[in-house]
């Protein structure tokens, strides 16, 4: 199963209002990327689900609504109505920003 162009472009244009960002296939999936610092910050399953990017500042939130883990990875599918509000959608996309932003950025392979 691969994830859906139409998922996928209605993913990136909410994200896309509140903070620039690129995406890229891999894996059957979709990496997001801040367009900012070049990082992963989300990614989209080959089921179509999104997953964003945790590290030990905002995991407990996630912990905290018991969210599903994808693959052992450090990334956490949101609530589930989080696509359908704004402020919400934000709250929990603005800490995977962070996230990213923390994370050494990888050097491009010449």
């Amino acid at each position: 199963m691969a994830t859906s162009q139409e998922y996928t472009d209605h993913v990136m244009e909410l994200l896309g209002r509140f903070h620039p960002v690129t995406y890229r296939k891999m894996f059957g999936g979709i990496g997001i990327y801040s367009a900012e610092s070049g990082n992963i910050l989300a990614i989209i399953s080959s089921g179509d689900e999104l997953f964003f990017k945790v590290d030990e500042v905002n995991r407990g939130d996630y912990e905290a609504i018991e969210a599903e883990q994808f693959h052992r990875m450090p990334y956490f599918m949101p609530p589930a109505d989080v696509l359908e509000n704004d402020a919400e959608l934000q709250t929990w996309l603005q800490k995977s920003v962070e996230v990213a932003a923390r994370a050494p950025v990888k050097k491009k392979k010449k």
